[in-house]
């Protein structure tokens, strides 16, 4: 699961970078969910801040990922981003799995 700006071009390089490394590990990659900000008009002058401080995503996000994860059967859902401890237990319930993150 990768956070990005708009302004972040790269974020398709960065999300296989980090399967590939996650997949170095024995980690089998099951699914990749990517949540932009700034890319409508309306974002665009919030492109820095998280949807939600509770979550990081938007709330469709956070179902999407919910459903994705219970789907695959997934042990865990995985973060390039940095989560706060509190941002951790929400997402971990939502999920219904562990919500970690890679930094």
């Amino acid at each position: 699961m990768g956070y990005f700006s708009a302004r972040q071009k790269d974020f398709a390089v960065r999300m296989d970078a980090a399967a590939a490394g996650l997949s170095a590990r024995g980690a089998r990659v099951v699914g990749r969910v990517v949540q932009r900000r700034g890319v409508s008009d309306g974002g665009a002058r919030k492109m820095t801040l998280p949807y939600s401080s509770r979550t990081l995503l938007s709330s469709g996000k956070t179902r999407e990922v919910a459903a994705l994860r219970e789907e695959t059967g997934a042990d865990a859902v995985i973060f390039l981003n940095a989560l706060t401890e509190h941002q951790r237990r929400v997402l971990t319930e939502a999920f219904g799995c562990p919500a970690v993150s890679l930094s």
